[in-house]
């Protein structure tokens, strides 16, 4: 048998290996592990979001985080994440700007996306606001532009999420989504096919299999109609308790008690008792009894730039 044959024949097998592994397998653990992302949002959005983001991380169990380009306090998380590179930090891809007297615009140049732009010079403030007065191309440009401040930062970005889903809930913003996913060769928040399924979705996990673009196996989302600022501890233990074998991400708002965060967000109570419970030694027993995997995106970063380059 001639060598390229021999070597084809090999490619093909292999590929046909990796295509039978979960990505627990793919990342080099079992197909029976458990294994979780613990996603801090919005950090730089302001200084008590980006204090939990790092106190989240270096005394705690939260183990990446993704970070809003547009807002008043990215400076400072930026600075941390270029200064930690081995600490997980994403991009919160923006395009809502949802407080009442806490405000912020665009990256891109307004000219460039005026439909981006409410009355009062903001961004919109509501979803379907965004969708109604922009278009996908405008997403696009601003999406780009808030991807390549972070990696002129200095930051090591390891993936993409999509603050209030704004990306996720039309299929039209999340083709710009997965676009962008692809131009930057990141990993991205994907809703679980469970959640696309309930949401009438097309089949957007398929692909992002076609595109080579990885995305974790679970996603909490229907499940949050439980949550609550009294229940915080109770809810994300029985959650975790019950996590499925494979990848899964949930994601907080873990915030830093104070005047600051309290006159933003008439959720800060929740977001301040998310830091308690994503720092307390309650959790660090419940992940070592449970034998749970704790882990950044950066493994998935890895793998996909890793299956790129084969």
């Amino acid at each position: 048998m001639k060598t390229g044959t021999v070597c084809l024949l090999m490619l093909i097998f292999c590929g046909m290996k990796v295509q039978g592994q979960t990505l627990a397998e793919r990342l080099g653990y079992s197909r029976n592990d458990r294994i979780l992302i613990i996603n801090n949002d919005d950090a730089g959005m302001c200084h008590a979001a980006n204090k939990a983001t790092m106190e989240g991380m270096e005394r705690g169990l939260i183990s990446s985080s993704t970070i809003m380009t547009p807002c008043p306090w990215y400076n400072e998380i930026a600075a941390y994440a270029a200064a930690h590179p081995e600490k997980g930090f994403g991009v919160h891809l923006t395009l809502t700007s949802e407080w009442k007297n806490y405000r912020w615009g665009t990256v891109a140049p307004r000219n460039e996306v005026p439909g981006l732009y409410d009355g009062e010079g903001y961004m919109w403030k509501g979803v379907l606001e965004v969708y109604g007065a922009s278009t996908p191309q405008e997403a696009l440009i601003e999406g780009r532009a808030q991807i390549r401040k972070a990696l002129e930062s200095g930051i090591p970005i390891t993936h993409i999420d999509s603050h209030m889903g704004t990306y996720q809930y039309s299929p039209e913003y999340m083709k710009v989504y997965i676009q962008l996913a692809k131009e930057f060769d990141l990993p991205l928040r994907m809703p679980s096919k469970t959640t696309l399924d309930n949401l009438g979705a097309p089949d957007f996990r398929e692909v992002c299999r076609k595109e080579g673009i990885i995305h974790p196996d679970y996603f909490i989302h229907e499940e949050l109609e439980e949550y609550s600022t009294e229940n915080v501890a109770e809810f994300w233990t029985n959650y975790i308790r019950n996590l499925k074998p494979g990848v899964t991400e949930i994601y907080v708002h873990a915030s830093a008690e104070g005047e600051e965060i309290r006159s933003i967000t008439n959720s800060a109570a929740k977001r301040i008792r998310e830091l308690e419970f994503f720092t307390s030694d309650d959790l660090k027993r419940l992940i070592e009894e449970e034998g749970i995997i704790v882990i950044s995106y950066r493994p998935l970063l890895e793998l996909q730039r890793k299956r790129e380059k084969q």
